[in-house]
């Protein structure tokens, strides 16, 4: 019986860690066809101020803690500005000038960053198996998002030159999700500082909150016709994407990240583009290529090897000594 119990405790922890990235990547398949109908900033804004105050009332209904003090507001400021304004004003801005494919790829390789602020800030270790997890990792989205001719360009003479002039970083929007990327992997260690400051659910909250009412103000300014036309379907399709996609997700996610290893929490992102082909798959019909399997498949193994590079560095420090031990042996009966 408690076998059975600490088995089912397992899966409703492993069932939570995947549930952001999920609704992410579910969120993302929603919100294509709401694109066309509205503007970046307006839905950016959208998918951050509902969200923000579900959260918030949610909390209240938990009896949660509000922010005391100056340090807790400013931090809070911070992770604001760091993962609500910044990383959806640049997504919003990138998805204008770039490809959504190697969009997500750029936004989804933030994993690293991670990696390598919470080596620096609060030094998780990430090991030789966790750093070869991160290479699968970006990999992996890669073949998932770029475009499907620069893979098979690889086998021409040409292909190096043919990739650099497809690039064109600097006049398209890829450094715009470059900076997006970071600033989500900012926002993520950020929420280390906050927590020590404000309960994780509430600060979630107010910074989707805070975060989101200058994406507002830039929609005002810069955009028109922002909701004329939206009809049901793209509204019922904001609406899990503001209550799944962000109230919900972004809840867990930042209280995770509050409480446990912010490299292995991180690796996660990169399920995100495979629940959104699956997804897009399963609604749009949309065909995954031989190379995007191949990426699925390197996403997965990439998860196992950062999540799991404590015990593989173990088996693989037995298995050598074993080896050695063998060979010892052998060398000794020969000689």
């Amino acid at each position: 019986m408690s076998l059975i119990r600490n088995q089912s405790s397992s899966l409703n922890s492993w069932l939570l860690l995947v549930a952001p990235f999920f609704l992410w990547g579910t969120a993302m398949v929603a919100m294509k066809g709401v694109l066309s109908q509205t503007t970046p900033f307006f839905m950016a804004g959208i998918r951050l101020v509902p969200a923000g105050f579900l959260v918030l009332l949610v909390a209240w209904w938990l009896k949660r803690e509000q922010p005391g003090g100056i340090k807790a507001w400013l931090w809070i400021s911070i992770f604001a500005l760091l993962d609500g304004a910044m990383f959806q004003g640049f997504l919003a801005a990138g998805l204008t000038r770039t490809g959504a494919g190697l969009g997500s790829v750029i936004i989804d390789s933030q994993p690293i960053a991670v990696a390598l602020l919470s080596r620096w800030l609060f030094g998780e270790i990430i090991g030789f198996w966790g750093g070869i997890g991160l290479g699968f990792g970006v990999f992996g989205i890669a073949l998932i998002g770029l475009p499907q001719e620069w893979f098979n360009s690889l086998f021409s003479a040409q292909s190096f030159s043919v990739t650099l002039n497809s690039l064109d970083l600097f006049n398209s929007g890829e450094l715009l999700m470059l900076l997006a990327s970071l600033s989500m992997a900012a926002g993520t260690v950020c929420i280390r500082y906050v927590s020590r400051y404000a309960d994780p659910v509430v600060a979630t909250g107010w910074h989707m909150v805070l975060g989101g009412i200058p994406l507002f103000f830039l929609s005002g300014i810069w955009e028109s016709n922002q909701w004329n036309g939206i009809d049901l379907q793209g509204w019922l399709s904001l609406g899990y994407s503001t209550i799944f996609g962000s109230a919900i997700a972004y809840g867990i996610f930042f209280y995770l990240a509050s409480k446990g290893n912010l490299t292995s929490l991180s690796s996660l992102t990169f399920l995100t583009p495979v629940f959104a082909l699956s997804f897009g798959n399963l609604f749009f019909n949309e065909i995954l290529t031989s190379w995007q399997w191949l990426g699925v498949s390197l996403t997965l193994v990439s998860i196992y090897f950062i999540n799991q590079r404590e015990m593989i560095e173990k088996q693989f420090n037995s298995l050598r000594s074993k080896f050695w031990d063998f060979s010892k042996r052998t060398m000794s009966k020969l000689s």
